[in-house]
């Protein structure tokens, strides 16, 4: 079974934090993201690009609508993904524990999501 990862972030908590406190916290993420990696089970790692380069398309009237910025309104926002394979909802919630945003960054609000998908094309 393949699993999506969402990683959250709170941007008002990390923004309130310290730059020096953000490079000790962002320093640690490496490290922790080989680990996951390290299982063979990762299919996909990404961190997303800054909220101001974010564009939300839907449809209106037939035709396609962009518009700014994340189209959510939410105190936390994604930050990052993954896609792992598991074996079982146990190992994918053991991989998952090993994200950064599952370990650390509290003081950021960081959290993961981690949902079963249903379909995925390669």
């Amino acid at each position: 079974m393949k699993y999506l990862g969402l990683a959250y972030f709170t941007p008002e908590k990390f923004a309130a934090m310290a730059p020096a406190d953000v490079r000790a916290l962002v320093s640690q993420c490496p490290a922790l993201d080989e680990k996951m990696r390290a299982t063979g089970k990762v299919l996909v790692s990404a961190s997303l690009g800054d909220l101001d380069g974010w564009r939300t398309l839907r449809p209106r009237n037939g035709k396609t609508h962009v518009s700014d910025g994340p189209y959510t309104e939410s105190k936390e926002m994604v930050g990052g993904l993954f896609i792992i394979e598991a074996d079982s909802h146990d190992e994918a919630l053991r991989i998952a524990s090993m994200h950064p945003a599952a370990r650390i960054g509290e003081e950021g609000g960081w959290a993961v999501e981690l949902i079963p998908m249903d379909f995925y094309l390669t």
